[in-house]
């Protein structure tokens, strides 16, 4: 689904944050990717989301070069992948039905399709009862819950979570995790960018390890255990 091909992403300043990397991540997987700060994990699923180009070599997304998407056709390509981010990037001034309906009116969707699947999937993550609720009125795991439904609305093909549960308490990073974990049984490919060894430990998947932008590993689900 997803293929890195030679990849290396030099930054200004001649900094390199991702080096030679070859890389495969299948359609249903879960994936997670760890690596201290600066690894070159954000780097890499910018690279699939087509944010950042690569200096060298090719990302494929379904055996197509991302880096010859026309203008035109990136936001179709962006609609295939659900973003997730530590920091939740919720509009403080619209109501969490506001916040996952405004990805659809972007993208041009009429008032009945907004209302129907903008509720089912509010609840879904079990906010039905939140949606009249501002970003302030909810706490950091219902806002990252908002954030979840926002990536989901398009019913992309992956999920990209970076750093999803930084902001979180351990029970709420959990409830989180979890969420993740039924959308990807669901069928939707999962990458999920963490340095929370609890978490990592506990999903017990396919790990890729990042450091100082190169892999120095790739283990296979069962096989990697932090320490």
């Amino acid at each position: 689904m997803i293929r890195f091909e030679n990849v290396t992403k030099i930054y200004k300043g001649d900094f390199p944050a991702l080096e030679d990397i070859n890389l495969e991540f299948k359609e249903g997987e879960f994936v997670s990717i760890v690596g201290q700060s600066g690894a070159g994990k954000s780097t890499l699923l910018k690279l699939i989301y087509a944010e950042e180009k690569p200096t060298s070599g090719t990302v494929f997304f379904d055996e197509k070069p991302l880096d010859s998407i026309s203008g035109r056709k990136l936001p179709s390509h962006r609609r295939e992948i659900g973003m997730v981010f530590q920091d939740f990037k919720l509009l403080p001034r619209k109501t969490a039905f506001e916040n996952v309906a405004y990805a659809l009116e972007v993208a041009g969707a009429s008032n009945d399709e907004i209302s129907e699947n903008v509720s089912q999937i509010l609840d879904i993550v079990g906010l039905g009862d939140k949606v009249e609720k501002y970003p302030n009125q909810l706490s950091g795991g219902e806002q990252q819950r908002v954030a979840l439904a926002r990536a989901l609305i398009h019913r992309p093909r992956i999920i990209i979570a970076d750093e999803p549960t930084g902001n979180l308490d351990p029970v709420s990073s959990w409830e989180i995790i979890q969420l993740i974990m039924k959308i990807n049984e669901l069928g939707t490919t999962v990458l999920l960018a963490s340095h929370d060894k609890y978490v990592i430990d506990k999903l017990n998947r396919r790990v890729i390890v990042l450091d100082g932008g190169k892999i120095i590993g790739d283990y296979p689900k069962g096989k990697y255990k932090l320490v």
